[in-house]
């Protein structure tokens, strides 16, 4: 009686088993995925946007379906109830995040430096000026052309660009995009004498200089995506110096459609910083998404042909010369950005300026 029982037991999970090995096959087969909703920078919503991503993340069962905001807004205005996880552009805006919620998880799966795009007979006069030196836009001999309220007219000899307006480097806007805190980082250290900005003191005698950098330029706008496609489509005449990511450039050159012409040129400035791609995941699924970003080669290569620097240098110089793009040489000259605390204090005195 007994070994009769045990029998009719083992066949009924022998049973079991098998529906639940078929139910997982249909499932899979079916295309069935988690859904995990997510807050990102919007720099980042082409590469979760593309099939090719979409299809990786379903082979591991998740769906990723994402927001776009500014970097500041994500670490303090939205609401972040419906999120699973968070992925501003940069390191401070994700520490302040971690430090609210009490989070330690963080993952930083690509990067950029800031670059300035600009035009071949743009950097010809800078170059004799001696704002481009060795190919790289030297941000104190900058400061010091901005600080005199300088304008393109003015410059001795310009044929190229007579255009009665200041020089400055268009940005985005400090309230709100992440791009501008880069910014406001690199402007600070070399006004600060090559110092990273620590103290109260050195904030406020700095402020009135670095206010400038921005209201000077007048209407900018919320988004890096902004800035980069007047550059692509107005040319020359309405933006000849924008604040970009690198992979924003590099993508275009990536993709090969043509909106990179001859004339245009991508410029590091020295010193430069990286604008630390970082996820803070909220939940299970959050961490997943974390995680396979940063591990799972194929997303690791997808992200190469966005233009961003990933973790595997492998992947991302390998996807350069197979498109046939220069690939980037090693960067040096690479500072830090203050504090979350003293960039935000900065960037909310720069806003009230703005009322």
């Amino acid at each position: 009686m007994k070994r009769r029982l045990s029998i009719v037991l083992a066949a009924v999970l022998l049973v079991a088993v098998v529906v639940v090995v078929v139910l997982d096959q249909q499932g899979e087969s079916s295309g069935e995925v988690q859904p995990v909703r997510g807050v990102i920078g919007s720099e980042k919503l082409a590469f979760f946007h593309d099939q090719r991503v979409i299809d990786a993340f379903a082979r591991h069962g998740l769906r990723v379906e994402v927001d776009s905001a500014g970097s500041r807004q994500i670490a303090t205005t939205v609401d972040l109830g419906g999120y699973e996880f968070v992925f501003p552009s940069s390191s401070p805006a994700a520490q302040r995040i971690q430090r609210d919620r009490k989070i330690t998880a963080g993952y930083t799966p690509f990067q950029s430096p800031m670059a300035v795009a600009t035009f071949e007979p743009i950097v010809r006069l800078l170059t004799a000026h001696g704002v481009v030196r060795d190919g790289k836009l030297d941000v104190a001999r900058y400061l010091e052309l901005a600080k005199a309220g300088t304008r393109w007219d003015q410059l001795p000899g310009n044929t190229v660009f007579p255009a009665r307006k200041n020089m400055l480097i268009t940005t985005t806007d400090p309230r709100d995009s992440n791009s501008a805190s880069m910014y406001l980082a690199i402007m600070s250290f070399v006004a600060n004498g090559n110092t990273v900005v620590s103290t109260q003191e050195a904030e406020d005698r700095l402020l009135p200089q670095l206010s400038r950098l921005f209201l000077d330029q007048g209407y900018t706008q919320n988004s890096s995506e902004g800035p980069f496609e007047d550059y692509l489509a107005a040319g020359m005449g309405k933006t000849p110096l924008a604040l970009i990511y690198e992979s924003q450039f590099l993508d275009r050159q990536i993709r090969g459609d043509g909106a990179i012409r001859p004339d245009m040129r991508m410029l590091y400035t020295a010193p430069t910083v990286f604008s630390k791609h970082t996820l803070v995941p909220l939940s299970p699924n959050g961490e997943r998404v974390g995680q396979l970003l940063t591990t799972d080669p194929e997303l690791v290569r997808l992200a190469a042909t966005f233009g961003f620097r990933t973790n595997d240098s492998r992947a991302f110089t390998q996807v350069l010369t197979e498109r046939g793009v220069a690939v980037p040489g090693d960067l040096v000259d690479i500072v830090e950005p203050p504090s979350y605390e003293t960039l935000e204090r900065m960037l909310d005195a720069i806003g009230r300026q703005y009322r």
